[in-house]
């Protein structure tokens, strides 16, 4: 069973930080101009059954400070082609981030230098 993410009700949906250690982390050094891949887990989440791809969570990605990182979600992470905007599959992390991935998803991640990342999947309910 996956960490539940709990919004404090002092908070009001406001923000979910003040977190529980969590029983799904994961930390990897990531090599300079390598995809380094993380699949979501299949761990049960509130209303689904195990090992199933309708489990939903919150990944709360953390990059080393001053570290530029990118992630996408089901596809190959880059860094930006050229000095004018284009579509990306790629979005630039923050030091500290959150997004929504259901199990069975994989976030890739990319940097032009190695970085030290942790993830980790905090289980919301299902719907």
């Amino acid at each position: 069973m996956s960490t539940q993410y709990s919004i404090d009700d002092q908070t009001h949906g406001v923000n979910g930080w003040g977190l529980r250690f969590c029983d799904s982390s994961y930390t990897a050094t990531i090599g300079a101009t390598t995809d380094t891949t993380l699949a979501v887990p299949l761990n049960a989440s509130m209303g689904t059954p195990a090992a199933s791809v309708n489990n939903k969570f919150i990944a709360v990605i953390t990059v080393a400070p001053s570290k530029t990182v990118y992630v996408a979600l089901n596809a190959t992470a880059a860094v930006p082609a050229g000095s004018t905007f284009a579509a990306s599959t790629s979005a630039l992390l923050p030091i500290q981030s959150a997004r929504f991935v259901k199990a069975g998803d994989t976030l890739h991640f990319y940097s032009a230098a190695t970085a030290d990342i942790s993830v980790e999947f905090y289980a919301i309910q299902n719907g």
